[in-house]
């Protein structure tokens, strides 16, 4: 059963976060990751204001944590942490889509 990390990110260093982004994409590749949306145009009808979300699609919910508890995430998010606000879950996806 798939398996997708949602995540709602406000960049408060563009420079700094660019080490996020150097880093992230082999921890992402290397667990089966596929993205679904990563920024572009949204809108915000309900919460908080966060400038970019992005939906990743994983082959399980197994494979969505051990992403995260990865070492190359680990170093990844490290940076990400230095140059973001991020909101970050996982969450199962349906064993038969409705």
């Amino acid at each position: 059963m798939t398996a997708y990390w949602i995540a709602h990110v406000t960049v408060t260093d563009p420079e700094a976060y660019a080490g996020y982004q150097a880093l992230a994409p082999a921890a992402f590749a290397a667990h089966g990751a596929r993205f679904l949306a990563r920024g572009g145009t949204s809108e915000v009808l309900e919460g908080p204001e966060l400038s970019r979300h992005v939906v990743i699609e994983f082959p399980s919910l197994e494979a969505a944590r051990a992403c995260y508890a990865s070492d190359a995430y680990q170093a990844a998010k490290r940076r990400r942490d230095a140059a973001a606000i991020a909101h970050v879950v996982i969450v199962e996806g349906l064993s038969k889509p409705a």
